[in-house]
């Protein structure tokens, strides 16, 4: 799990990219024990930009935002009951 989100004009990054803003990307990490993940950013003042939900399709998630405006999203699959298919 990532544990380090630089914020632009940081010297570690490439010159020509220190000051360049991201915009419509995810960066998406699988992973299991969300819910820990979850208390654990929040723990350590990392801002939840949509809370934990879970999706119809299986699709447990959370999503952050580093300084730069890269969403940073954590996903766990869950198996999804099967039932009867469309009739």
């Amino acid at each position: 799990m990532p544990d380090v989100l630089l914020a632009r004009g940081t010297e570690v990054l490439p010159a020509d990219q220190r000051d360049r803003p991201a915009g419509g990307l995810i960066l998406a990490f699988t992973t299991t024990g969300i819910e820990h993940e979850e208390k654990r950013l929040r723990a350590e003042g990392v801002e939840i930009t949509m809370p934990l939900r879970e999706e119809p399709w299986g699709e447990r998630l959370f999503q952050v935002a580093d300084p730069n405006g890269v969403i940073v999203q954590f996903v766990e699959w869950v198996a999804v009951p099967s039932g009867p298919g469309p009739a």
